[in-house]
């Protein structure tokens, strides 16, 4: 009768949880995260762990531009692009891929004069232009730096250093902080005369990357020999884990 339908399902799951046969179905993005089953005489133990991993860094990402002025907006653009032109050059010259090199922003603005009880007056336009470049070999930096000058750029910021493939140096400081959780709880362990039966869940947080930033103002190409002198140090990748472990007799 459908006046008794309402009585079927919630009889149905009083069953199923005095025989423990109960199973369901949830959508994954509402779905609560599962309590893990552990035996009646055990304890859990969550401990936070964190390890680093340090490597030279072997990328560098830098930000080079041109910045031009002219009374009107057509002289100031075309002027930059001139050269911005020599700048791109430079780059492919040093040996920089196409694909390291990105548009960052061209930009067009009036310039204006301020003056009492007078509404601002044009006085001239500014252009730049910037670019971002991947440099893949850090030894030859310094020189790409002092060609970009040379050839026009009168805008730098950077180096910002990196590590290319970071997975295995992150595994590095995965397995150290894996480690240090376990040593940890078998500490924990030790102390309340129980041991550590196994690893119930780990819960990693997004790792970090500590670069080393040089930063370098606008520069003007210096008359000297030598390269622009650059240090890359190293960089650091942490990782942090939140372990939960079962203890026990």
């Amino acid at each position: 009768m459908p006046a008794m339908r309402p009585l079927v399902r919630p009889l149905a799951l009083a069953a199923a949880l005095a025989f423990g046969s109960l199973v369901m179905t949830v959508d994954a993005q509402t779905a609560p995260v599962p309590v893990p089953m552990t035996a009646p005489d055990s304890t859990l133990l969550s401990v936070a762990s964190q390890a680093e991993a340090r490597r030279a860094p072997d990328i560098a990402s830098v930000s080079a531009g041109v910045v031009t002025q002219a009374a009107d907006a057509n002289t100031s653009l075309r002027e930059n692009a001139d050269r911005m032109a020599k700048v791109i050059a430079a780059i492919r010259a040093a040996g920089v891929a196409d694909r390291d090199v990105q548009t960052a922003g061209v930009n067009l603005n009036p310039q204006y004069r301020y003056a009492e009880n007078q509404p601002p007056a044009i006085t001239g336009y500014q252009a730049s232009n910037n670019v971002n470049v991947t440099v893949r070999d850090i030894a030859k930096l310094g020189k790409i730096l002092d060609a970009l000058v040379a050839t026009g750029a009168n805008q730098i910021n950077g180096p910002t250093f990196d590590i290319d493939q970071k997975e295995p140096v992150y595994d590095e400081a995965r397995r150290a902080a894996l480690e240090k959780a376990r040593a940890r709880a078998e500490m924990y362990a030790k102390t309340l005369g129980v041991r550590v039966r196994r690893i119930v869940s780990i819960d990693e947080s997004g790792g970090a990357t500590i670069p080393r930033p040089i930063p370098m103002m606008a520069m003007a190409k210096m008359a000297r020999d030598e390269a622009t002198p650059i240090s890359p140090g190293e960089n650091v990748l942490s990782v942090n884990l939140n372990v939960v472990f079962e203890l026990g007799k």
